[in-house]
């Protein structure tokens, strides 16, 4: 990709986020299943509709500055399927003591809208789609209005892809922009951290 399509393609982001004060950098762990290689056959615990948000995290950037002024982190207690598997476990570092001690999803809904009222003239955003699919999911049980509805949510993943022409995971990106990975992989607030370091770095 041409120096010029790059600038462009920077132009366009900042366009993008121009009419916005603060962009929030948000990453969700959900309960999942995987047959490991090692198993028998077996029906997963945790089908891919019926996935739930077990951890909220969400950084704020002030765009004016570029600087990280909040966070937010809360675990959620799934209600479909209560019990995380071992698999859900080992992947997010996420106990099932974590979830047994946190709030429902609505309850949780409440504390991040109380959050995030204090940043207002927002857009959200995260690596890929599978966040906004998510919070539509969860809503869709809670039978409540998506956390972020009404946000305008931008694909970090996409930005980054405009930029650098190679799709990377998230890790992979951090490492590639010789930035510090920032704690714990699939754990949401420690990813929110990492997307944050991105954009910041891509805008900066």
């Amino acid at each position: 990709m041409s120096i010029e399509a790059k600038l462009l393609h920077l132009q366009a982001i900042q366009n993008l986020l121009a009419p916005y004060r603060y962009l929030y950098c948000v990453d969700l762990e959900a309960t999942c299943d995987e047959i490991g290689e090692s198993e028998s056959p077996r029906p997963l615990a945790v089908v891919t509709d019926q996935m739930e948000t077990i951890e909220i995290g969400l950084v704020v950037i002030d765009l004016e500055t570029l600087e990280i002024v909040d966070e937010f982190q809360r675990f959620v207690r799934p209600q479909i399927n209560p019990n995380l598997t071992d698999f859900c476990k080992q992947l997010t570092s996420i106990q099932q003591t974590d979830v047994d001690g946190a709030g429902i999803y609505v309850e949780v809904g409440q504390e991040l809208g109380e959050f995030i009222a204090r940043y207002p003239n927002a857009a959200w955003a995260s690596w890929g789609d599978y966040d906004a699919r998510q919070l539509e999911r969860d809503a869709g049980f809670a039978a409540c209005p998506s956390l972020l509805s009404g946000l305008q949510h931008f694909n970090v993943r996409k930005w980054h892809k405009g930029l650098y022409d190679q799709p990377k995971s998230l890790k992979q990106t951090v490492e590639s922009l010789g930035l510090e990975w920032l704690g714990t992989h699939h754990r949401g607030i420690d990813d929110a951290r990492n997307v944050a370091s991105i954009v910041k770095e891509m805008l900066g």
